[in-house]
């Protein structure tokens, strides 16, 4: 009697251990499956304890388990891991973020003509070709990528211009008084540019009666202070202000 009762509490206890035994393996199995990702870089997914491929961290966060969509067709499930998805989703939203908020400026066009009329002022001829050709440069750089149609047709039509007369001083060092007769023109495009796409800096727009009958005797600086670029030495004083930007 006693020999029955010690081997069904055997049989018990072995049929309990199975059981466990049982537990564990798919509790291992389940847990297998889990996905991690790394801490710097979500992106980057794989089983906990394996290297970020980019910062070579430990994945240690757990990812969301994949949603399950049912394909009413042939009845079977197909898994779909959204999270990688969102992550490369916002990266990309924010590359386009970047490459629609950039800002058409003048203010390159400015700074070298500005070098242009501070040559001229101190009768440098060769300063002022290498500041034409550093201008008609920026000319030929500038994206027009954020400007609407009209804003862009009225861009180039001032800069089409603009850049014949940027060109002219440029290769004409030596030639002083062919470069302050293109200056001329070139102020005047550089004035319509200011007028309309604006500037970053006060600037002043002075005019010498003496130069060309008083014609076309303008020109942008950024002081008050009269500085005639179109008589230097000669007449350096000779001009008053006519309007602020």
């Amino acid at each position: 009697m006693k020999a029955f009762f010690l081997t069904a509490i055997l049989a018990i206890t072995l049929v309990s251990c199975n059981h466990k035994t049982k537990e564990t393996e798919n509790n291992t199995s389940v847990n297998s499956n889990e996905i991690f990702a790394c801490p710097m870089h979500p992106e980057v997914t794989g089983k906990k304890g394996e290297d970020c491929s980019k910062c070579g961290m430990e994945l240690t966060e757990p990812v969301a388990q994949s949603e399950k969509v049912h394909n009413h067709n042939d009845g079977t499930h197909e898994h779909k891991d959204t999270t990688i998805q969102s992550s490369n989703e916002t990266e990309k939203e924010v590359v386009e973020t970047k490459t629609t908020t950039t800002t058409f400026s003048i203010n390159e066009i400015v700074t070298n003509y500005l070098k242009i009329k501070n040559s001229l002022i101190k009768d440098d001829s060769n300063s002022a070709a290498n500041a034409g050709k550093s201008l008609l440069k920026v000319f030929n750089s500038i994206s027009t990528n954020s400007l609407n149609s009209n804003q862009k047709k009225q861009y180039l039509n001032i800069v089409n211009d603009a850049k014949e007369h940027a060109e002219h001083i440029g290769k004409n060092a030596g030639k002083i008084d062919h470069q302050r007769e293109h200056f001329a023109t070139l102020s005047k495009n550089v004035s319509n540019l200011i007028k309309s796409f604006g500037t970053k800096q006060k600037l002043y727009q002075d005019y010498c009666p003496m130069y060309n009958d008083g014609k076309n005797g303008f020109w942008i600086s950024e002081t008050k202070e009269i500085r005639n670029p179109y008589y230097g030495s000669e007449m350096l004083n000779c001009g008053t202000i006519k309007a602020t930007y």
